[in-house]
This record gives structure tokens, C-alpha cells and sequence, in this order.
């Protein structure tokens, strides 16, 4: 009855908008198109079905009431960005299967690992170090991450309950938070950031590079990485300060590993293969999309991958149909003229507001709407092609405006439980009570912002993206 209370909700939103009068500077099929797109960001949020079940109900929507045609329903499946964070999430199967991610980690907690802070960090540098490779943060997080860190709390008898501030729950503070601001580093961190360049691409015709987003987010993202375990630290500090038995438990792990193998080697080769080549479109012109398949296909070739560990890599799967479902009726949208005719409405309505001053007010706004989110994904999609749009109206670079909404994709990932994908998964743990994640969460997002928005801006002006 739940499930079919919110589809019904889902339903309702698409009829309300539907029928609603609107403007006559809004063709009807746009104003269609805008109905079921919008239901369908309801139904990511409510979540009657899985969020490709829901994808594929709003292109049948769209095909079915002639708001679009079968071949416009699928144009978002020939954007390279969706099939670049595809590709990357397969790649990033290898990292997981070969052991190389708990190698690495394994490694910094032997080298490092003599303080719960300097655990923290070396987790931190984990996180950093395989985040080109992995653009599902939750599959880094939840995947690598997360069993390292619920194996070191239990190693020094922090478990949920009363002895959960000895050093797990910091730790899970600590990791969730990091594995938030690494998403900022770089374009293939996280799924939201592909997302977030595949809509401005087709929205307003300007191509993120990788190059462009680590300029405009190594800055903040590397400066947040760096400070949030600090100031976690202060804030909601761990009973245990110092772990001398760490190194050595780390050590244990990595003789059960044992050395490392061939499989590892190769992976690895391909992972800085990889960066290097995305790091230098530039110069070698390639895409970024065909990079990301070139790696896949070095795994198979190289076997660290088989085209059954592909096809059971549903994350990948899923991702490819909702994603390329909502930047068609993104991109069709933008044509149909319906984003223009509403940016031009609230740039009115903000009566002459720079467009700095508006940055910083659409920001807070886009950061703090994460309350009433379920997913970052739910988040970009509901709101980055409006507010980008209305910054552009008002004289923003195109480039900035989208690179902005990357930056702030972070901040909003701490404020609940239940805020991005790999969040339930740290929160789930129990180390952390929901109203301390909260408070706590809300403290970090401030400061995160802070970071995100004023250093962000400052690293774009530096390197003449504004």
C-alpha cells in the first residue's frame, strides 16, 4: 500500500503540472515534457521502484502522450559523459576484485598509523588516491572503505553502543566526511559530477574537461580533506588518541594478502595510465569517455576483468539507464525553450542582482535543500538545470555556473543520514546516534561550505575560468 500511496504521488505531480495554465512562451509539449520530467524526479525522491524503474516510466510517459518522440527518448544514451562514468564504474570493479584498494590502505595505516588522527588521514589518502578511478562514491566508501575502518574500531574494542566514541564513531564521522570531499577533486570522483557536466553540456553547450574540474576543485577538495579530520577531531573527539598497535594489525592484513600479485600490477598500471591520459586531453586530444573504455578494455585484455564481472557490475547498469533517461529530457527541455523561459523569470524576480551576490544565495540554497533529498543524484536533478540557468541569465560564465554546482555537491552530504548514497552505509553502522550525525553533520557542512564556495571561487579566478 506504501509503495502504491507514493506512485500515486508520483502520478498526481505529473497531472497537477499538466493542466496546470502556464505561460504562451511555453510550447505545450514542453510544458508536457516538464510535467513528466518533473514526476519523475519525484518518483528518484519517493521511490515507489528502483530509480530505473522509475527512469524508464517517464520515457514511456513522454513517448506515449507525444510529448517526445521514441528516438528523442533515447538521445541520453549517446551522451559520452553517461557512458564515461559506465565505463569508470567497471574499471573501478578491477580496483575492488584485485585487492589493490585495501593494499593501499593497508599500507598508509603500516606507514602512518600510530595515532587515531593520523589513521584518519591515512584513510583520507586512501580515499584520494583510488577517487579518479572510482566514480561511484558509494561503491569507494562503502566498498573499501568502510570494512577498513569497522575492522580497525573492533581491533581496539570500539563497537556500537557504549564503547563507540573509544575511536569508531569518530572514525565513520571521519571517513563519511572525507569521502564527501574527495568527490570534489576530481571529475570522475563521483557519479553527481558527470551528472552535473553531462546537463550543462546539453543545456548550455559548454563541455567540462577533467583538466578544468581538478583547476576549479583540487583547491577546496584538497583543502577540505585536510582539515575536516582535524577539526572532526575537535568537535567529536575519539577516546583513543593514540593506536601504536596499528601499524602492526595493518601488517597482519597485508601478510594475509601477501604480496602483491600480478593482477595488482597491472591494474595499477592501468589506473596512472589513465590519470595521465585524462590529465593531458589537451595535448593528446582524446576524450575522456573513450580514456574510460580503454581501461576497461586493458582489464579484459590484461584479465583483471571478464566481461561476466561487466555484466555483474549492476551499479554500472542502473546508473546508465536513469542517467541517460534524465539528461535526454534535460537536453530536449533546454531545447523546447522551457529552461530559458523560467531562468528569465527568476532573474527578473531577483530585480538586478549581481550575479556574484546570486552565486552565493543559490549556493546556500542548493546546499541546504539537501534536507529534503534522499541522494545528491535526487538533488542535481531536481535543481542544477534551473539555478544554473537563472545564474547564466544574470551574466554568469557558462563555465562557471556549472562548475560551481560541482564544487557544491560536497557540503550538502554530512547534514542527515540518509543524504547521499554511501551514507547509510557509515551511518548504518551505529557507531554515530541520528541526532549527533545531524548536529554534527550540520557543523561540518559549514565550514565544508565555506571551503567549497570561497576557495572555489578563488581557484576559478586564478586560473582564468573567471
Amino acid at each position: 500500500m506504501d509503495k502504491l500511496l507514493r506512485l500515486l504521488g508520483v502520478v498526481a505531480v505529473a497531472l497537477v503540472i499538466w493542466f496546470l495554465p502556464h505561460t504562451p512562451e511555453i510550447s505545450d509539449q514542453g510544458w508536457h515534457l516538464l510535467a513528466i520530467f518533473t514526476a519523475t524526479i519525484v518518483g528518484f525522491i519517493l521511490r515507489p521502484y528502483p530509480t530505473g524503474v522509475m527512469a524508464f516510466m517517464g520515457s514511456a510517459a513522454a513517448v506515449a502522450t507525444s510529448s517526445i518522440k521514441m528516438n528523442e527518448a533515447l538521445l541520453g544514451y549517446a551522451e559520452p559523459n553517461v557512458w564515461l562514468i559506465v565505463s569508470a564504474i567497471f574499471f573501478s570493479r578491477g580496483i575492488i576484485n584485485s585487492g589493490l584498494g585495501r593494499r593501499i590502505a593497508y599500507t598508509l595505516i603500516h606507514w602512518f598509523g600510530t595515532s587515531t588522527l593520523r589513521l584518519a588521514y591515512a584513510l583520507a589518502m586512501t580515499d584520494l588516491i583510488i577517487s579518479p578511478a572510482t566514480p561511484s562514491n558509494t561503491a569507494r566508501g562503502g566498498g573499501i572503505i568502510y570494512p577498513i575502518v569497522q575492522n580497525i574500531s573492533m581491533a581496539f574494542d570500539s563497537r556500537p553502543g557504549e564503547t563507540a566514541r573509544r575511536m569508531g564513531a569518530y572514525l565513520m564521522t571521519t571517513a563519511h566526511t572525507v569521502n564527501a570531499c574527495t568527490v570534489t577533486v576530481f571529475l570522475t570522483a563521483c557519479s553527481g559530477n558527470l551528472l552535473i557536466t553531462s546537463l550543462g553540456a546539453k543545456l548550455f553547450g559548454y563541455t567540462v574537461t577533467w583538466w578544468e574540474w581538478f583547476l576549479a576543485g583540487a583547491l577546496p577538495g584538497l583543502l577540505s580533506m585536510v582539515i575536516m579530520p582535524w577539526f572532526i577531531y575537535k568537535i567529536y573527539p575519539p577516546e583513543i588518541k593514540e593506536t601504536p598497535e596499528a601499524p602492526a594489525m595493518a601488517r597482519e592484513e597485508l601478510d594475509k594478502l601477501g604480496p602483491i600479485t600480478t593482477m595488482e600490477k597491472k591494474v595499477a598500471a592501468i589506473f596512472v595510465g589513465a590519470i595521465l591520459l585524462w590529465s593531458t586531453t589537451t595535448i593528446t586530444g582524446l576524450h575522456a569517455t573513450v580514456i574510460a573504455i580503454m581501461a576497461v578494455l586493458a582489464c579484459v585484455i590484461s584479465e583483471c576483468l571478464t566481461w561476466d564481472d561487466i555484466l555483474k557490475e549492476t551499479t554500472g547498469w542502473d546508473i546508465l539507464i536513469w542517467m541517460g533517461t534524465l539528461v535526454g529530457m534535460a537536453g530536449l527541455l533546454g531545447k523546447l525553450g522551457v529552461v530559458a523561459v523560467f531562468a528569465k523569470f527568476v532573474s527578473t524576480m531577483l530585480g538586478g542582482m549581481s550575479w556574484e551576490w546570486a552565486a552565493l544565495i543559490i549556493s546556500l540554497v542548493f546546499v541546504y535543500s539537501q534536507y529534503f533529498f534522499a541522494s545528491g543524484t535526487a538533488r542535481i536533478t531536481a535543481l542544477f538545470s534551473a539555478f544554473a540557468s537563472i545564474l547564466i541569465a544574470l551574466g554568469a560564465p557558462i563555465p562557471y555556473a556549472i562548475l560551481m554546482f560541482g564544487l557544491m555537491n560536497s557540503p550538502g552530504c554530512t547534514l542527515t543520514h540518509y543524504s547521499s548514497g554511501v551514507t547509510p552505509i557509515f551511518f548504518g553502522s551505529h557507531y554515530v546516534p541520528q541526532v549527533t550525525w545531524w548536529k554534527v553533520g550540520f557543523y561540518i557542512s559549514v565550514l565544508n561550505y565555506i571551503f567549497h564556495f570561497f576557495f572555489g571561487n578563488l581557484s576559478m579566478k586564478l586560473f582564468g575560468i573567471i
